[in-house]
């Protein structure tokens, strides 16, 4: 099974567009099963925190979104609109996600696919243990970035391909572990 498998697209994949991140924490996911979106769409979806300091994906994935702005123009009518008139993926956790501590210090995108990705464990073999890959699990995940206009939106997206676990992190969202919740109840704790 290879990272690279085209299947997962959601739009056409360039090597100029595609990026596999360094190592990121994963939020908000929801790989599994399709979620309903806005749209009413069901589709896979993650949002992957990126730690600031990892440079070399955050370059990575502004010149995807450059290339992507780029080979977009067939979607903004023929003529590139100013950037700054485009919803663009790459947020700020500082600014967008304030009060939730997982994404101080990070950037994110939300990346999201009408097919489910391919899920891999650290050899590259598929992981089906669905308790294995949660928001706050550690990944690196491959995506596509690709222009839209739709109904009065207009901007570059993001496409979810596959998942590499690559570690364990403590689960976002407030779940906890029955472990922690519960003590080990006995026959006779019930019959008394």
């Amino acid at each position: 099974m290879s990272l690279s498998n085209t299947s997962n697209r959601t739009a056409p994949d360039s090597s100029d567009t595609r990026v596999v991140t360094g190592v990121v924490r994963l939020s908000y996911a929801n790989l599994w099963e399709p979620k309903p979106m806005r749209d009413g769409k069901l589709k896979y979806s993650v949002s992957l925190i990126i730690p600031k300091s990892d440079k070399a994906t955050v370059a990575a994935i502004q010149a995807a979104v450059d290339a992507a702005y780029e080979e977009g123009a067939g979607k903004f009518g023929g003529k590139l609109p100013s950037k700054s008139a485009l919803k663009l993926p790459l947020r700020d956790g500082d600014v967008d996600r304030p009060d939730d501590p997982a994404y101080a210090n990070a950037y994110f995108v939300n990346a999201n696919s009408n097919t489910p990705p391919q899920i891999v464990d650290r050899r590259v073999k598929p992981i089906l243990d669905r308790s294995e890959i949660y928001s706050g699990v550690y990944a690196k995940v491959s995506v596509n970035f690709y222009a839209f206009n739709s109904e009065g939106s207009r901007g570059i997206a993001c496409g979810l391909g596959n998942v590499q676990k690559i570690r364990d992190g403590e689960a976002l969202g407030g779940r906890t572990n029955p472990e922690d919740d519960f003590v080990t109840e006995t026959d006779e704790d019930f019959l008394s």
